[in-house]
């Protein structure tokens, strides 16, 4: 009979994100589809209370939680600490987690410390055969595979985004307590700051609907043989303004600031998708001026509609890679995009 347990650290103000209720809509789906299988949640962080009220009605078996100061800076030490806590006291089986930054740095560690196996990038939990399995993506080898393991207990972390969040109403949730014992030297790392690139507008926007890549034809020389950056970037920024899209882009357009080629200023390389950039999550994809190569659209498989425009009617994109592809100048396209998105917009009173 499996224990499955769901591992979820809480925000700084005490609430939980969105991928904490995806990692438990999983683990609840997968505990449905095993014979006897049971779930608990483990809640760590400095006030769990409100993000324990926020699952009270998930259907979880408990909930544990693990308050500790130390636990308000993310660090490998304590981190790795709560977890293997919550999991020793809940005897899991299973472990399920989250894909975060967080987590992802802790999982193999947290695997060892219980004689376990670790697997990260999940990109769904379910039953094969009488057995739970992951799938998950390789994406040098453009291959998907599903994997099971029959060592206990196995460490998953699920990719944001690649399951349905649990959704509920909050009420008062009863926790039970786990003590945590950290030596002094567990908290000897410390978060004295953020430093972000620099933009002048927010570009990523992971809860956006829609996401809009650009490729490098932007920067090249167009029909009259000239460079239109202004004008590219006007269009760009337009689109997003108006639809608050989520900004993309291809690695080779990212990379020609280092090539000392044009570029547009408002991208840098957290913006870059593909193969050895972000795998967006987005509803609907957009690419524009890009071709369509595969190491670029490796990144776009969890798009659930996908778009293109490029002038060449031969390019990647129309190989099977898009739902659509208009072949057609990108400049004049996004220019009467925006011309109707404008029409449309909701008068505003002046000022």
């Amino acid at each position: 009979m499996e224990k499955i347990l769901v591992v979820l650290f809480t925000q700084e103000d005490g609430s939980l994100g969105r991928t904490a209720f995806e990692a438990t809509g999983a683990a609840l789906g997968l505990a449905k589809e095993l014979d006897g299988a049971s779930v608990t949640i483990g809640i760590a962080g400095t006030s769990i209370q409100e993000a324990a009220n926020a699952l009270a009605g998930s259907g979880a078996e408990k909930i544990l939680g693990a308050e500790a100061a130390e636990l308000a800076q993310p660090r490998y030490a304590t981190d790795a600490a709560a977890a293997e806590a919550l999991a020793k006291a809940a005897g899991a089986t299973i472990i399920v987690a989250p894909g975060t930054s967080r987590w992802n740095r802790i999982a193999a560690g947290v695997a060892h410390r219980l004689g376990g196996r670790a697997d990260t990038h999940a990109t769904s939990l379910a039953v094969h055969e009488g057995a739970p399995t992951i799938t998950r993506w390789y994406y040098r080898q453009r291959m998907v595979a599903k994997l099971s393991r029959t060592n206990r207990p196995w460490v998953v972390s699920l990719d944001p985004g690649a399951v349905p969040a649990w959704s509920g109403e909050p009420s008062q949730a009863t926790v039970e307590k786990v003590a945590l014992s950290m030596p002094e030297t567990a908290a000897r790392t410390e978060v004295i700051g953020v430093e972000a690139p620099e933009a002048g507008a927010q570009t990523i926007r992971p809860e956006a609907e829609t996401l809009l890549v650009t490729g490098a034809g932007w920067t090249k020389k167009q029909a009259d043989g000239q460079i239109h950056l202004k004008e590219a970037e006007a269009a760009i920024m337009d689109f997003l303004r108006q639809t608050k899209a989520s900004l993309g882009s291809s690695k080779s357009l990212v990379d020609q600031e280092g090539e000392g080629q044009a570029v547009l200023p408002f991208l840098t390389h957290m913006n870059q998708i593909g193969q050895t950039g972000s795998t967006p999550r987005h509803a609907k994809g957009l690419a524009t001026c890009c071709h369509g190569e595969e190491p670029h659209v490796v990144g776009w498989r969890f798009i659930t509609e996908r778009r293109a425009v490029n002038l060449d009617a031969n390019c990647g994109w129309a190989q099977g890679k898009a739902d659509v592809l208009y072949v057609a100048d990108a400049f004049e396209v996004m220019k009467k995009l925006n011309d109707l998105l404008a029409e449309k917009a909701p008068a505003t009173p002046e000022s």
